[in-house]
């Protein structure tokens, strides 16, 4: 029989964690987490999907604290919240959806130093509380706020480990080209988080290629068979190139809208492969295949992503290791898109 005064067995038995131990929100742990942001304790951040219940910086300090999240990180758990609960993100499908995905957030700007976000070896593993924490914290906000219980509105059929904690940096120093955040329109000394409703990551090896197209030969057999060999129209999706595989791509003068132009064209197939039932079950939907009056024939050429926009580039990881990964996002029944927010972070002490 567990002991009601056991802090930790009793916000269990609330159902307000994610499965483990959180720690118990005390009121001086809550204002502490509220002071490190510019707002007051009762503003409203946004309101979660799918119940829509109303996320003021104290209830989102509440939920950081059961995470483990220092008051320093809340400033990145307060626009986390506000990328995810953007319109564009769909949190309401992304939470409902029988599918696989879970918020991915991705770090860049000087946060990434000022808090030791992970963006080397091991990004995506444990040993980083700011990594660990500031991902747990937007898990629980879209669960305890939003309604996302696993079993009851988040029925995914499997989900995956990414749904306890999902936060990473990019390596920006590793790179040879601009970052995430820059290349969509942030300054290079903004602090930005993206949220993108994601799949668990997909290793890419190889250890052999060295001249950008062999690589992203590779690469694109990955990208093939997301979801499944024949799928198509896709929306956004992210390529994380390890610090390794990034400079063999650079070295030949690419830059990511190259290597984007490559993969988009060469994932391509004709609609004579893409017939269900034939090579595999699944394939274009039918009212697509009506559109076709020989299909078993058509040379048309139908995307694997709808734009080459939808590939998105980040360069992180260990420094040693010619490994990649594939992200898959969530397309069905519609895209959610990566989203950007801005991180008030309160001004350096001098």
């Amino acid at each position: 029989m567990t002991d009601p005064a056991d802090p930790f067995e009793a916000l269990y038995a609330r159902g307000v964690t994610d499965g483990l131990p959180v720690i118990p929100p005390t009121r001086a742990r809550v204002a502490a987490a509220v002071a490190a942001t510019r707002r007051g304790a009762a503003d409203v951040v946004a309101l979660v999907p799918p119940n829509f219940g109303r996320a003021t910086v104290e209830k989102v300090a509440i939920n950081a604290v059961m995470a483990g999240c220092r008051p320093e990180y809340l400033p990145v758990v307060v626009a986390g919240v506000e990328a995810m609960c953007d319109e564009g993100f769909d949190l309401h499908g992304v939470s409902a959806t029988t599918s696989f995905p879970s918020p991915l957030f991705v770090l860049n700007g000087p946060a990434r130093g000022r808090l030791d976000i992970n963006c080397g070896a091991g990004l995506f593993g444990p040993g980083w509380r700011a990594n660990a924490t500031i991902g747990r914290a937007l898990r629980l906000i879209a669960v305890n706020l939003g309604g996302a219980i696993p079993g009851v509105v988040s029925m995914s059929t499997m989900a995956h480990p990414g749904r306890y904690t999902y936060c990473i940096g990019e390596y920006e120093e590793a790179s040879p080209w601009e970052s995430l955040a820059v290349e969509h329109g942030f300054a290079p000394g903004e602090s930005v988080i993206a949220a993108f409703a994601a799949e668990a990551p997909h290793g890419v090896y190889d250890h052999t290629s060295r001249t950008a197209k062999d690589l992203l030969i590779t690469i694109s057999k990955s990208l093939e068979v997301i979801s499944h060999h024949k799928s198509t129209h896709h929306g956004d999706t992210v390529v994380v190139l390890s610090p390794e595989h990034a400079r063999t791509i650079a070295g030949d003068g690419w830059g990511k809208a190259e290597m984007r132009e490559f993969l988009w064209t060469r994932l391509r197939k004709p609609v004579r492969e893409l017939i269900p039932g034939v090579d595999g079950g699944e394939g274009l939907p039918a009212h697509v295949l009506a559109k076709f009056a020989r299909p078993e024939t058509d040379e048309t050429l139908i995307a694997k992503f709808r734009e080459p926009g939808n590939l998105k580039f980040v360069v992180a990881g260990g420094t040693a290791g010619r490994f990649s990964a594939v992200i898959p996002g969530w397309t069905f029944p519609k895209s959610s898109r990566m989203i950007w927010r801005k991180i008030d972070l309160p001004e350096e002490a001098p």
